[in-house]
Order: structure tokens, then C-alpha cells, then sequence
């Protein structure tokens, strides 16, 4: 059975960090790509960052040179390093691995 399991949010003051983990078992982690999505409240979901199976990056324009997506294949999990934060990235935060997903992790933004 597939699980994607994730931590790391919680809240966060304007221009600080938080690193998102999103631990994979039950499937070969280092073959698919991954992704890091986040639903702000009353939005939609939107992609914000995608790491392929040959470690090419992209990433939304608002989250550009701010935020890092990265994965370690030896524990199976993947990361969201968050720098510079800010109101604005408050939402629940999600990691995506083929048509499987994390159980949402809350970042709030706040002073």
C-alpha cells in the first residue's frame, strides 16, 4: 500500500523558513517524479514545485528562488525548503507522487 506522509508546517513569522517533509512507502521513490502542491483558503490547488526522475526542478513563479524542492532516495522522502516567507504562502501544503497524495500540511504566515 502506497502512503505519502507528510510534516514540517506549523507557523511561521514574515521572512522566515520551514522545511516540508513528505515521507514515500510502498513505492519505488527515485523513478517518479514528485511534486509539492498548496490550496490557500478559497483557491484552488496550484502547482508550485515538481522534481523529476532525472533531478530537473521547476518551479511556480511565486515561489521562485525562494523555495527548494529536493528528495533523498536512501530515506525515501521528499523536501520543501520554504525560505523568505511570507502572508501570502499561508495555505495547506500538499506532496504529490503519481496520482498519490500527502494528507495536507498547514503553513501559516504571520506575525
Amino acid at each position: 500500500q502506497v502512503q505519502l506522509v507528510e510534516s514540517g508546517g506549523g507557523l511561521v513569522q514574515p521572512g522566515g523558513s520551514l522545511r516540508l517533509s513528505c515521507a514515500a512507502s510502498g513505492m519505488i521513490f527515485s523513478m517518479n517524479a514528485m511534486n509539492w502542491y498548496r490550496q490557500a483558503p478559497g483557491k484552488q490547488r496550484e502547482l508550485i514545485a515538481t522534481m523529476t526522475a532525472g533531478s530537473n526542478t521547476k518551479y511556480a513563479d511565486s515561489v521562485k528562488g525562494r523555495f527548494t524542492i529536493s528528495g533523498d532516495n536512501a530515506k525515501n522522502t521528499m523536501y520543501l525548503q520554504m525560505n523568505s516567507l511570507k502572508p501570502e504562502d499561508t495555505a495547506v501544503y500538499y506532496c504529490n507522487i503519481l496520482w498519490y497524495w500527502g494528507q495536507g500540511t498547514l503553513v501559516t504566515v504571520s506575525e
